[in-house]
């Protein structure tokens, strides 16, 4: 279950020609594309944004993006993605986000539950927030099945990298 619809944030998007597939329905990639400058937008409206994150030498990482998809969508109605905050550890170095596609009329046709940390780009290591970004995530609205996060967590759907 996630947060009321009347509390998300949602970004809205036209579906171009460029977010089609071969299937002429919007592609895997566009999806990712959508989440991606959903989850942006509503962290710059908190103040992290290239300037703020540079400043303090971090950037985001993700570690998963698994999408389940109910219904196709098409090119020639606009959608609305929602953020919801599902998660975070209590020094603010993992984060949880979950992700819903609704249509024009409000339909929910694809859902993405995302887990990513962040990265001290010059120790190239993950990291705690500073604390103005443990504020501004400290104000965000967190979904009604928010969990603080520990590091067990993260590996919930370990996979180990398997070499040639």
């Amino acid at each position: 279950m996630h947060n009321k619809i009347s509390t998300m944030f949602f970004k809205e998007f036209d579906i171009r020609w460029s977010d089609l597939d071969a299937n002429r329905h919007l592609a895997n990639s566009a999806y990712i594309n959508f989440m991606s400058h959903t989850r942006m937008a509503y962290l710059g409206q908190l103040g992290f944004n290239q300037k703020s994150m540079a400043k303090h030498d971090i950037g985001p990482v993700i570690f998963y993006e698994h999408m389940y998809y109910f219904k196709e969508a098409f090119a020639g109605k606009p959608v609305k993605v929602s953020l919801g905050f599902k998660g975070m550890s209590e020094n603010g170095m993992f984060f949880e986000f979950q992700h819903d596609f609704y249509d024009s009329e409000g339909k929910n046709f694809a859902r993405c539950e995302m887990m990513g940390a962040w990265m001290d780009l010059k120790a190239r290591k993950l990291t705690g927030l500073p604390q103005v970004f443990l504020d501004a995530f400290g104000e965000m609205e967190k979904d009604e099945n928010f969990k603080v996060l520990t590091k067990e967590d993260t590996r919930k759907h370990m996979r180990i990298p398997a070499d040639l």
